[in-house]
């Protein structure tokens, strides 16, 4: 802890009045944010409010003209709003790869999923299944639809799928027993309480996502936005990174 308070501290040395910060973020970061926010705000003296959903959500919101001091997406879309003059250029930073996973209740049995076709015995086989809703464009829910697709099971899965909420977590309905099993980006699933990593899709059916952070032209704080994404860079950060089963990518 005092390491990582130290590093802030550096981080911020630039940046000496506290500020209110506001930012959009998807849920593939939501764990990893949630640890280290508050860890920025104790050394920096700066208050940090994030609003969380889908990526493709929180782009739009961008796009649509919403003021915001920072913005963690999927990289492709982070580019797409750089290319459309959204964002500060230079201001990205690649942050984390996350893999596509499934995961069990704690304590159920843990099936087969190793390969194409033990996934798709196994998807054939359970009662209830969740992922996202693709009609809401976040990448794991886009994924897996094709992924259902190419296992040739995509018209018997539809009667066995249910959608979290716009913007929600799989693993929810996994941990009340709604369903079975649950697909969304690893970081997602073992973020929930009560559940338990089963394992990455085959690597065959596998898709990874990379995530970044950048600042909107339309930012007030980008001062303070800035040391933010310079401590989500940070050596202590890509240990919660980690932890929280996404892959860091690299330090500034």
């Amino acid at each position: 802890m005092k390491t990582a308070l130290a590093i802030i501290a550096l981080v911020i040395s630039a940046y000496a009045s506290a500020a209110e910060i506001k930012g959009l973020s998807t849920i593939a970061l939501q764990s990893v944010v949630e640890e280290l926010v508050p860890q920025f705000e104790m050394a920096s003296g700066h208050k940090v409010s994030i609003a969380f959903g889908l990526g493709v959500a929180m782009v739009k919101r961008i796009q649509d003209g919403e003021a915001a001091d920072f913005v963690l997406a999927p990289r492709s879309a982070i580019d797409g709003l750089l290319k459309a003059g959204k964002l500060a250029r230079g201001s990205d930073a690649t942050l984390a790869r996350s893999s596509v996973g499934v995961a069990v209740r704690k304590g159920a049995p843990r099936p087969d999923i190793s390969t194409p076709e033990a996934l798709k015995r196994t998807l054939l086989a359970v009662r209830a299944i969740s992922y996202s809703n693709p009609a809401y464009g976040g990448a794991s829910g886009v994924h897996f639809a094709k992924v259902l697709e190419r296992l040739g099971i995509a018209d018997e899965m539809k009667a066995k799928t249910r959608f979290p909420p716009e913007g929600g977590f799989t693993a929810r309905l996994l941990a009340a027993g709604e369903v079975d099993l649950a697909v969304q980006q690893i970081g997602e699933l073992i973020s929930a309480p009560g559940v338990e990593l089963l394992g990455p899709l085959p690597a065959d059916l596998q898709s990874v996502t990379t995530f970044a952070a950048a600042i909107p032209l339309s930012a007030s704080q980008p001062d303070a936005a800035t040391a933010l994404i310079r401590y989500l860079q940070s050596s202590a950060a890509m240990a919660v990174i980690k932890a929280k089963g996404l892959d860091p990518i690299g330090q500034p």
